[in-house]
């Protein structure tokens, strides 16, 4: 009783007091085109808002992109080259809008396609310091589940990720093996054309004539 208690004040203080932690989230799947620069924005409300950037790249040559991170300023936060994955979680030093961008520059001819997850949350501790221990005990324990699905959440796309990847590796592989037998099949067919123009002009050649007076 004293537990469904507790729930529902928490309940009550949530709805009351919906800020009390904001989650913001967007996750999406792009296809860059050769030597595309594609840029990705968030919003930070405040200095110290947590950031936490996410992308793999599923399909497409190499399975690497170049990424960047830049504060609102302008200044650099986080940058890569050539990366297959990542993910990164940062409090944000300033409020304002965070640029994600990607760069397929080094691809001549080869689409990449990419997930993409970026989610921000914002905690205020004003309710925390009014609210009863109790009632901290059950948000810190929200808090915790809400860790924990984050982190089953990144592992199934971790999954997903190296499944695509080793889907696209069993398609190029199925691929060289259909060429590669159709080829060994094609030369074996030419070298016995090939055998048999031999024979043929070695027995012309070889081809004497008889005359009887």
């Amino acid at each position: 009783m004293k537990t469904l208690s507790s729930v529902i004040l928490l309940l009550a203080i949530l709805f009351a007091r919906p800020n009390v932690r904001r989650v913001a989230a967007t996750a999406l799947t792009y296809s860059m085109a050769p030597h595309e620069r594609a840029c990705f924005y968030n919003q930070a409300t405040r200095k110290g808002e947590k950031i936490g950037f996410y992308f793999a790249v599923q399909a497409g040559g190499s399975f690497d992109i170049d990424y960047e991170v830049t504060s609102p300023a302008g200044n650099r936060i986080l940058n890569g080259r050539k990366e297959r994955q990542g993910d990164f979680i940062f409090s944000a030093k300033q409020p304002g809008e965070h640029a994600f961008c990607f760069s397929n520059t080094m691809s001549t001819f080869s689409q990449k396609i990419i997930d993409l997850d970026i989610s921000s949350e914002n905690e205020f501790t004003a309710l925390k310091a009014t609210a009863e221990q109790h009632v901290k005990g059950l948000d810190d324990s929200v808090g915790n589940l809400n860790g924990a699905l984050s982190g089953i959440q990144r592992m199934q796309k971790y999954f997903r990720t190296r499944e695509n990847r080793n889907f696209d590796t069993v398609k190029s592989t199925e691929a060289r093996i259909f060429w590669f037998g159709g080829g060994e099949v094609a030369l074996v067919v030419l070298t016995g054309l090939l055998e048999v123009f031999v024979l043929e002009k070695l027995l012309n050649s070889n081809r004497t004539i008889k005359v009887s007076f």
